[in-house]
Order: C-alpha cells, then structure tokens, then sequence
C-alpha cells in the first residue's frame, strides 16, 4: 500500500482542496525490469498546474480519478532491475505519493557527487538545469550582459541570479517583499525590484539606473505579463528573451494588455520559448560545471520545505501565494 494525491475534477481558477484528494493505493506486483521506491523527497513546480487542465500541452495532462505524478527521489526497497540494487538512490517520476513502483528504465540511478540527493531535485536537476540552459544556451547570454530575472527569488530565478554572476554578468532580480528581496541581493543581485512596492516598468527603470545601465541585454522569464512588458520596454538593441514561465496567469487570469511588445520589432529582440526536456541529454556537463561551483561555494542552495506527503497539495498551493524562497520540496 502507499498514499498518492489523486486529481478528482479540474480546478476553475485557482486549484482547492476540492479538487484532490489523498488516497491509499496498491502498489502493483514487482515483475522484471522494475524498481519498488521509497520516496524520500518530491517535488512540487508550477508546470503542474498545466497538467490539471485537459488541454494541449507540452506535458500529458492529469488524470481524473488517477494518481498525480511529478519528480522524486528516494531509496530502492526491492529491485527487478538490472544494475539498480536494494538501497540505490534514484529520481523518478512517481512523485504526489510515498511509495512508487516503476520501470527501472524510466529512473535515473543517482550518482554520489558529494552533496545531499534532495539537490537532483533543485540545483542538479530541472531547476538549475533550467535556469543554467536558459541562460546560457537559449538567451546566449555572456559575460558582461546586464540580466533581468523574474521571481529572482524562487526556485529557477534564484539559480539564473547565481550562474549570472557567477560568468561575470551584472544582474536585476524582481522579487515579492523586503525580505526577498534581500535574499536575491544576498545571492548576488546587483539591484532587485520589490514589485509588491509598485509598477515593474517604474522598478526596473529605478534599477538600472541604480548599477548604471540604459537597458537589459538579456530577460530571464518565469512570470510573463506585467514582468515581460517591462522587459521589453528597457530593452537594449538585440536583446534576448529565454520564455521559461507565465505563473502570473498561470491560474486562468484575464489576459494581460501589453503595451511595449511592438518595441520588439525595432529592437530586434529574439523571444525563445523552451523546457528543461530540450536539454536533458546534456546533464552530464552541465554537473561539470555546476556541482564545483556548489563544492566551493559559489552558488549556494535554498529549500521551503514541507514535511509529510499529507503536506503535498498545500506546498502545491504555496508556489502561486510567492510561500516559497528557494526550491520548494517535500520531505517524506
């Protein structure tokens, strides 16, 4: 047996507790070529929500009345696997419950880069392989480029404002409140925008004179709406924007009026809309560059954590209220 949450009817706006539900399930039979996972962590991230609308997309929607699935990590109890043992880490796919059973194929056998295994769920996994391949490969960005990151603050913004820095490029976080704020500029933000304070467009041009910049050379996009149309306005000629996320609409909100996104034309801005998957075969350099940068410091990690998989759907809910500094995860 093992507990999953379960989508029960597609959510109108905003996900509730309505929507989904905490169920005992059985674990089916081990055959050959399967794992039995015990999870240890799981991850929650705001693409989730895509998966609860039955629509088209770049990911297979939610189920109704089925399990819900997502990233994980956890410890092999029992294996049918060829080369996956009894006490193996992996990250899988069988996340939104405590225990998986799954094909050994479908896993990835984690290796011991000297740092916890919750970190193949932020910083060496989807999140920083986000952020790093974003940033580097999709907005081209270099040294000295001017970087503006939304939600600098959260899960992938917060690596995007570190390997930012960390490659020799002045940055301008956005952030909810003071206390974010200083987070992002603790991490190494030149300048961050309380955009709680007022309108972003007022924020970022206040930022860029504050480091002693006209424009940005590259956006660093998980917000969209307000965020982009800001982005664009300040815009240097040949700007690049990396799309990675629209949670600022992500819930069904009434379409955003932009007001600067002819000035792209002019400008000559190249928008490249991209997903973690697009990169995935490339991890193995990008842990070559990444975990030294972890070992000695210079990019540092930080976790919301909720204990308990009963604390799942809550944690969910969390990353559209900004309840999150950090990676969001639950620790089972």
């Amino acid at each position: 047996m093992a507990r999953a949450w379960h989508l029960m009817q597609r959510p109108q706006g905003k996900p509730t507790h309505d929507d989904v539900a905490l169920k005992d399930i059985d674990l089916p039979a081990l055959e050959d070529g399967m794992i039995h996972v015990k999870n240890d962590w799981i991850s929650v991230d705001p693409y989730m929500r895509v998966r609860m609308d039955d629509q088209e997309s770049y990911f297979e929607s939610f189920q109704l009345g089925k399990p819900m699935d997502g990233g994980a990590v956890g410890t092999v109890v029992a294996s049918k696997a060829d080369g996956i043992e009894e006490g193996d880490k992996v990250l899988h796919f069988g996340g939104w419950r405590d225990e998986a059973v799954v094909q050994a194929k479908t896993a990835q056998k984690l290796p011991d880069l000297g740092v916890d295994y919750f970190h193949f769920l932020s910083t060496l996994g989807l999140t920083g392989g986000t952020a790093w391949f974003g940033l580097m490969d999709v907005a081209s960005a270099k040294q000295g480029d001017v970087v503006f990151v939304s939600a600098a603050a959260g899960a992938v913004g917060s690596m995007v404002v570190q390997f930012a820095k960390a490659k020799g490029m002045k940055v301008i976080g956005s952030a909810g409140g003071a206390n974010k704020c200083d987070y992002v500029k603790s991490i190494g933000a030149d300048a961050c925008i309380d955009y709680k304070a007022g309108p972003i467009i007022k924020g970022l041009y206040k930022a860029l004179k504050e480091i002693g910049e006209k424009g940005i050379d590259v956006y660093f996009d998980n917000v969209g709406r307000d965020h982009l149309d800001a982005a664009i306005a300040h815009a240097n000629q040949n700007a690049r924007i990396a799309m990675c996320g629209f949670i600022d609409g992500i819930n069904g909100e009434v379409a955003y009026p932009f007001k600067y996104l002819a000035l792209a034309i002019g400008k000559r801005i190249r928008m490249e809309g991209f997903i973690f998957t697009d990169f995935q075969s490339r991890m193995p350099e990008f842990y070559q560059e990444v975990v030294p940068m972890m070992l000695s410091g210079k990019v540092t990690t930080r976790e919301t954590v909720h204990e308990g998989v009963e604390t799942t759907f809550d944690a969910f809910l969390g990353l559209f209220e900004g309840a999150n500094t950090g990676k969001m995860l639950i620790k089972i």
